[in-house]
């Protein structure tokens, strides 16, 4: 295929617009460095403060404008085709396609993400290319719409977008260094400001318009080499899993990783978007972006319904590299060993050391492994308020607003802040009524995405909303009666539980879902 026609003219448009700005810089620090020269000169003196602060201002922009030296920081563990060939097989074979030469290096990432760059040489100019390839990514995509996203990326060396990529953000830098170094709030300050300030944002207008019409020459690209059906359900996926990582990541990974067991993570994520709440949640948001169009000047990515309507047209062929009586499986099947590459990536984010020490854990036992312990720590903190509670009694003690406040703490005995004391009651209760229920023999389920059940004699309890339940006074006193007798636990004195949960020494704490 040849050459974008349109890189030439966005080349220019990058390049006038750096200069531009190495111009703005230098005119200005010139005429701070004139202001003393010009008052000795035509004055006759010159006034030390003023010449200081002029000379000092004017050395801190051209220090700001100085470029730095891009030092790459490898983003995770490298992947090698000797490892990993049929990952490999796919990229090489995307790159045939799309008449380019391969990435000299390929990374797996932590973001629901793939990206290109250009790495080394001159503004992007020689160098060797890089790709990343995101771990939940990789769970979330079919194959074929990996290879509608590989196609994509191929697109930005194919327009020359990546030599581009380093003149924009190096001179974003320099902007951003200049503007941050003039950090003092006195008018002078501002003043000198004030320039940057306009061209940045004219920089970031002009550039990120550039960055837009790249992603639509890449999707383009991408349809017509893989087809438009499996790039536009591709970038669906992409949209909504990636609005859910970070509360995947922060909800259900990091009380389990601080508690010192390692999960499955990229199939604890398939199992996150398939829980009911999020798929809801997820369905809705990339909905509503289907159906606004509204662009952001500041927005390096067209809208969803933008980039889809732009390729919708285009043939939608067929489902990739898969037979026609196949399904089309997940694109993490391509990777050779994924639970040894999980711990790979998670040890370049926090340290190896760290990651040996994690024990292998599947989702189905992190509830009576990991929040178990959680409830005995916040348990045993708070012994003396739940001192003489008994569950029969329960209504009637919480009809006080005041019960289970007063002196509460967390699980380490450290104080509760005013605004997080409504939580953290609620946590101490949901904390003793899950006790409770274990000592009769329930079952935790604790799975990514939904609320923790507790499984005993037949009933499926939420045990968190239950809680809330009692503090609010939803329930009758008869029917939390009722509830006890069919689950056998009328009897059971929430003291005893947490003097148990004192006694054991079980010192964990790190666990907290809602």
């Amino acid at each position: 295929m040849a050459n974008s026609p349109s890189l030439a003219g966005r080349a220019a448009l990058a390049v006038a617009l750096m200069i531009g700005f190495y111009l703005l810089a230098l005119a200005i620090a010139a005429g701070l460095f004139y202001i003393p020269y010009a008052e000795w000169v035509h004055a006759g003196r010159v006034h030390p403060k003023l010449a200081l602060g002029c000379l000092a201002a004017g050395g801190v922009i051209l220090w700001s404008v100085v470029p730095r030296i891009d030092r790459f920081v490898a983003p995770g563990p490298r992947l090698e085709p000797d490892e990993q060939p049929e990952l490999f097989e796919e990229i090489e074979s995307i790159a045939t396609a799309t008449d380019q030469a391969p990435p000299s290096e390929v990374y797996l990432v932590g973001d629901v993400n793939a990206w290109v760059s250009q790495r080394g040489g001159m503004l992007g100019f020689g160098g060797r290319r890089v790709m990343g390839l995101g771990l939940p990514l990789l769970r979330v995509l079919s194959r074929s719409q990996l290879r509608a996203v590989l196609a994509h990326e191929f697109g930005h060396f194919h327009g020359g977008d990546v030599r581009l990529g380093p003149v924009i953000y190096r001179t974003r830098g320099a902007i951003g260094r200049t503007i941050a170094s003039m950090t003092n709030e006195d008018g002078s300050a501002r003043l000198l400001q004030a320039p940057f300030r306009w061209y940045g944002n004219l920089f970031l207008r002009v550039t990120h318009a550039i960055s837009r019409r790249q992603e639509l020459g890449a999707d383009a690209l991408a349809a017509r080499t893989v087809g438009a059906r499996p790039l536009i359900e591709g970038l669906r996926t992409i949209r909504g899993a990636s609005e859910a990582f970070d509360s995947y990541w922060q909800r259900e990974c990091q009380p389990v990783l601080a508690a010192g067991f390692l999960p499955p993570l990229a199939g604890g994520f398939a199992d996150f978007l398939r829980a009911e709440g999020v798929a809801t949640a997820v369905t809705r948001i990339v909905e509503e972006d289907l159906k606004s169009r509204r662009r952001n000047p500041f927005d390096t990515h067209p809208p969803l319904a933008e980039r889809i309507a732009a390729v919708e047209a285009l043939p939608p062929g067929d489902t990739g590299a898969v037979a026609e009586d196949e399904d089309d499986p997940p694109a993490i099947t391509l990777l050779a060993d994924a639970p040894a590459l999980e711990a790979r990536w998670l040890a370049s984010v926090a340290s190896p050391e760290a990651v040996a020490g994690l024990e292998p854990i599947e989702w189905a036992a992190v509830g009576r492994s990991v929040y178990v312990r959680h409830w005995n720590a916040l348990a045993a903190a708070n012994a003396a308020l739940l001192a003489g509670l008994r569950l029969d009694a329960l209504v009637e003690r919480l009809a006080d607003g005041k019960a289970l406040s007063k002196n509460l703490v967390q699980a380490d005995g450290s104080p509760v802040p005013a605004q997080e004391q409504e939580s953290l009651r609620q946590q101490l209760l949901t904390a003793a009524l899950a006790l409770a229920l274990v000592s009769l023999g329930a079952e935790v389920e604790a799975l990514p995405g939904q609320p923790i059940h507790l499984h005993l004699r037949g009933e499926r309890l939420d045990v968190w909303a239950l809680a809330g339940q009692l503090l609010e006074r939803k329930l009758t006193a008869q029917a939390w009666r009722t509830l006890l007798q069919r689950l056998g636990a009328e009897a059971i004195d929430l003291g005893a539980v947490a003097g148990e949960a004192r006694t054991s020494g079980v010192a964990e704490h790190g666990a907290r879902r809602g």
